[in-house]
Formats: C-alpha cells, structure tokens, sequence
C-alpha cells in the first residue's frame, strides 16, 4: 500500500519520570492510512509512547509533529488536535454510569453542535458500524468484554478523527474475538481513511493489521527497528531479539548468543 505523505513525525523524543529515562532519541514516521504497530516487550515504554502522542504526557527532549506542526498538547493548540484523535484505552475506559448509547454520545456534545436528534442518528450509526446496534441502553457492566471494546471504539470514532490509537486492544480477549477486532480496525481504517497506531504484544495481532511495527528495547532505551513484521521476522542484519520478539523465543542458541555481544 502506498502513502500519500507523513501523518505523524516523531523527532529526537526522549521519555523520562524525572532522573528515570524510559525511552531516548526515538524518530520515526507514520505515513498517511497507515497502521502502525509499537511493540516491544513489558516495561519498554510503548503504553508511555502512545500517551506522549495523545497529549498524556510531555516529553523531555524532542517533539511529535502532526502534518508537519508541532503537537503542543498544553496550549489552545491541543484542542484542535485531539479533536482529530480517536482513543481506545486497554480497558474501554467507558462511563460506568452512562449507557453505551451516553458514552458514545458525550464527544459529539462536548465538540459538535448537533442536535439531540442529530446526535442519537450518529450514535446509532457508530454502534453499527462496530457490530453492537441495539445495544445502546446497556450499561458497560452489562457487555462482554469484546462488546466493552467495541463500545469504546465506537465512542472514539464518533468524531471521524483522522488518527486512531490502541492500546493494547486484544488484552483480555479471546482469540477469536481478538481477530474480529484486527478485522474491525482494518475495515475502520478504510472506511474513515483514518491513520491508526496501535500498542500492542499480540503476534497475530502484530502480523494481521501492520503495514510497519516499531520495536522498542528496554535495555537499550531506543527503538531497534522499524519495517513490516513479515520482514523483520527473517532479516538477519537487525538485531536478534527483535526476530526472538517476533519467533517467541524460536531463536537458535547461536543467535541468542549474538543478541548479547
């Protein structure tokens, strides 16, 4: 698939909670429709990653650049912004007290001026599109686990954003549901034209939906590559535990061996 241009352009950003680095001198790019995976292992700072991108959190050193501009999440500017953003939070992070039909609701009244009318139209068009019509007066206690995903995900494309983020969406699914979710994102990507990145450890997940993945390494405290997974899986001039990530720990002794010279 080729892209027009950069979406977002990440530049010599360093990630730190005061003396403790998580992550230093991070640059890549996501193009323009594509899906782009952050992977890495536990602690490497992907969840960190996806917040310095949405505004969460501040960087040190470095920026994230959206169209070229600047992201200054905590000027009038970020406003603008985030309101071109969808988030999937790892555990729906919907309104307890709200229906689903609510939840999905609150970004069009606090953004749009839609009339109620107009509101519940695009309420139930989302919930549609994400397999859950007719499910909208049902509090988030009262879904499955993949239904509570698939909720907040139709709350954060209510406002047709241009760029949606995941963190970790699989987490606690079952297979079978966690596919119907990569298929869910890949058919949202394309109806909305969208730009997606996703934090994510699942391998099929890894494999199913990235156009390119970003291995972050806690040791070095920098990203170690960035290519489509079914390149990396077998390029032997990259390092070795990015291919033992990606083989969960298949490696021959003698390319671990290697990993640690």
């Amino acid at each position: 698939m080729k892209h027009a241009a950069e979406k977002i352009t990440v530049k010599d950003l360093s990630m730190a909670y005061g003396d403790f680095v998580v992550m230093q001198s991070l640059n890549f790019t996501v193009k323009r429709g594509e899906v782009k995976v952050i992977m890495g292992g536990s602690g490497c700072g992907k969840s960190t990653l996806l917040k310095h991108m949405i505004g969460l959190e501040r960087s040190s050193v470095g920026g994230i650049y959206y169209d070229g501009e600047l992201f200054k999440p905590d000027e009038t500017v970020g406003d603008v912004f985030c309101k071109r953003f969808g988030v999937l939070f790892q555990a729906g992070a919907l309104w307890s007290s709200m229906t689903v039909s609510e939840n999905v609701a609150l970004p069009l009244e606090s953004y749009t001026r839609l009339s109620a009318g107009e509101i519940r139209e695009v309420v139930e068009f989302k919930l549609s599109l994400v397999g859950l019509a007719g499910f909208g007066h049902r509090y988030p206690s009262e879904l499955s686990g993949g239904m509570r995903k698939r909720a907040g995900l139709a709350r954060a494309i209510a406002l047709d954003p241009q760029i949606l983020f995941f963190d970790e969406p699989s987490a606690g699914l079952d297979p079978l549901s966690s596919r119907r979710l990569d298929d869910l994102i890949l058919e949202l990507r394309d109806a909305l034209g969208a730009t997606v990145v996703v934090v994510t450890h699942e391998l099929a997940s890894i494999f199913a939906i990235a156009d390119s993945a970003l291995f972050l390494d806690a040791e070095t405290k920098t990203a170690l590559c960035d290519g489509n997974p079914n390149d990396l899986i077998d390029d032997t001039s990259i390092d070795p535990k990015v291919r033992d990530f990606l083989k969960r720990g298949q490696l021959s002794d003698a390319e671990r061996d290697r990993a640690k010279d």
